[in-house]
């Protein structure tokens, strides 16, 4: 795809056609010469420091759960926000945080809702998943599955735009819908059998191809509904299944009377740059993250909250 550089006469004129830049945008005014602007300030791409890209993964919303008689259902959590994208760090720290999955939910009464996630954020955000529900599933980054508590059609939670996709609804007591997950919606339950959580999505910036923010598995009286990878199966009789941490999966749903629905996965993190375009540079990290090699690119994937320096 050609790209073209915007050429502006002065900074008022590119300030008055561009009145919200992006980070990562080029621009050159022939009051400065080539600039990029680094999320505050327009800096000249010499300085610019250093071109990233990045994967947010939002934690995963946990399975609902019910406390009524156990012919009912509740619906599967929704996966984390699956984002990425590309940005230019001017040299400075940038804060880095890891989303944790919702917790599944304990003696509720009634039909109850699982939690939602906690977002993930570098530069960008992705937002948690939606917890499943005995009833209308909760909104998120993908939504939660639903259960029919209190009678008639219920629907699953809405997904954010670019983040994933919609939980499955239910029209029946006995199978609940599926979380939604970063690659497809969550499926409806029908008749005793849950339904089925969204796909995952995956990304391969450590060298490996890694499966996240899967939809969890609605509850069924015969039959749990099938997770997206990494997220959690729906359950017939026991406590919903959690999503694997550090991949942003769903819980999965459980039946009433059961302990909790599944915990949500926690989110993760990773930002790679090509490693010849940091000579000259420094890049520190607090968080622990793991770091490593892949081709060209040099990877720092954060499983916990911390920063990254480029210096």
């Amino acid at each position: 795809m050609d790209q073209a550089v915007q050429v502006y006469a002065g900074t008022a004129a590119r300030a008055s056609a561009v009145p919200s830049p992006s980070t990562g945008m080029v621009a050159y005014s022939t009051a400065t010469g080539l600039q990029v602007y680094n999320g505050s300030a327009w800096v000249a791409v010499a300085s610019a420091g250093l071109a990233v890209d990045y994967l947010l993964v939002g934690g995963g919303g946990a399975g609902g759960c019910m406390s009524d008689d156990t012919t009912q259902a509740a619906g599967g959590g929704g996966g984390g926000g699956f984002v990425t994208g590309s940005s230019v760090l001017a040299k400075a720290s940038y804060p880095v945080k890891v989303g944790a999955g919702g917790s599944g939910i304990h003696g509720q009464t009634g039909y109850g809702t699982g939690n939602n996630g906690s977002a993930s954020s570098f530069i960008n955000s992705a937002n948690g998943g939606g917890g499943g529900s005995g009833s209308t599933g909760a909104n998120g980054a993908s939504g939660g599955g639903a259960g029919r508590g209190g009678g008639g059609t219920k629907n699953g939670g809405s997904a954010i735009s670019g983040e994933g996709n919609a939980g499955g609804g239910t029209s029946i007591n006995t199978g609940a819908g599926g979380g939604g997950g970063a690659g497809g919606s969550g499926s409806n339950g029908a008749s005793t059998v849950g339904g089925a959580g969204g796909a995952a999505s995956t990304n391969d910036y450590t060298g490996s191809t890694i499966s996240y923010s899967g939809g969890g598995g609605g509850a069924g009286t015969s039959t749990g509904g099938t997770a997206g990878t990494n997220a959690g199966n729906g359950s017939t009789t026991a406590t919903g299944n959690a999503g694997t941490a550090n991949r942003g999966g769903g819980g999965g749903g459980t039946i009433a009377g059961s302990t909790s629905g599944g915990a949500g996965g926690s989110g993760q993190v990773v930002i790679r740059y090509l490693t010849a375009d940091a000579t000259g540079l420094s890049i520190s990290t607090t968080g622990s993250p793991t770091t490593g090699t892949s081709g060209l690119y040099t990877y720092y994937q954060y499983t916990a909250t911390g920063t990254f320096v480029v210096a």
